[in-house]
């Protein structure tokens, strides 16, 4: 099964508390992906989980570190986290570009998935930036150059729209979603679920590597409770990483598919 890494879906809050004349403030630190790290691992998926406050440190820096995965996970994370590290922020001293890496482990041959988020893609006040990477020519989607939410509060239904080892034997209509990043899939990918109008999940291939874009999140807020319960829910991801990776079981539907 593959190896997958999963980087993102971490955050720290920091709360201001008024009460009258005085204030103090705490601070919590939270992980969103549990549910999505879960339904992987229950498949049999081996899953290294990289929080965001430390990409800098575990994300490989190598190709070589890069190829020990299959699939590469990016969620609700900006690309600042990738290219901004401590050595080139604080020293000024030159640091391997991680989003150029990424780019050449899909041309290689990896798989890549990019999660939605309000800070994946371009994202809130456009600073998820990912459209000025290196990284966004081996997406199946193109990115705006502009705050790319689109906000879904009284819930959107996604609906497959085509044939495809990732969505077959899955419900037609999924739950609800609240929101997701507006994009444009190119030419020459494959768009196999829109939400809203809206492309919600693309896939395609670049180089010798296979990459996806999922719109949306895999957690909330865009994400509710009823989408993570949903019983399709760990077949989604689990299909989309078998397919990403090229596993030979994933090569044997397509090959039943065609016959």
């Amino acid at each position: 099964m593959p190896h997958v890494l999963v980087v993102g879906e971490s955050w720290f809050t920091h709360s201001v508390h008024q009460k009258g004349f005085d204030s103090f403030f705490t601070s919590e630190y939270v992980e969103g992906a549990q549910v999505f790290l879960d339904a992987l691992r229950d498949r049999g998926h081996t899953v290294t989980y990289v929080p965001a406050h430390e990409i800098a440190s575990r994300v490989p820096a190598t190709a070589e570190g890069l190829d020990a995965y299959d699939v590469v996970v990016i969620s609700d994370v900006g690309a600042n986290s990738f290219q901004l590290t401590p050595q080139t922020l604080a020293h000024s001293l030159p640091a391997p570009d991680r989003t150029e890496l990424l780019r050449a482990y899909v041309e290689r041959g990896g798989g890549l998935l990019m999660v939605g988020g309000y800070l994946t893609f371009t994202g809130i006040d456009a600073k998820a930036r990912w459209g000025r990477t290196p990284l966004a020519a081996a997406l199946p989607v193109t990115l705006h150059d502009r705050d790319d939410r689109v906000e879904l509060p009284a819930g959107a239904a996604p609906r497959v729209l085509a044939r495809h080892p990732v969505v077959d034997g899955l419900d037609a209509t999924w739950p609800d979603l609240l929101g997701l990043n507006e994009v444009a899939v190119r030419d020459s990918a494959d768009l196999l679920v829109e939400c809203a109008g809206h492309p919600l999940l693309a896939v395609g291939e670049y180089g010798a590597g296979r990459s996806a874009a999922f719109t949306s999140d895999l957690a909330p807020h865009w994400a509710p409770p009823a989408f993570l319960e949903w019983e399709g829910y760990p077949g989604l991801w689990d299909r989309l990483v078998l397919w990403l990776a090229a596993t030979p079981a994933e090569a044997e539907a397509e090959a039943e598919e065609e016959a």
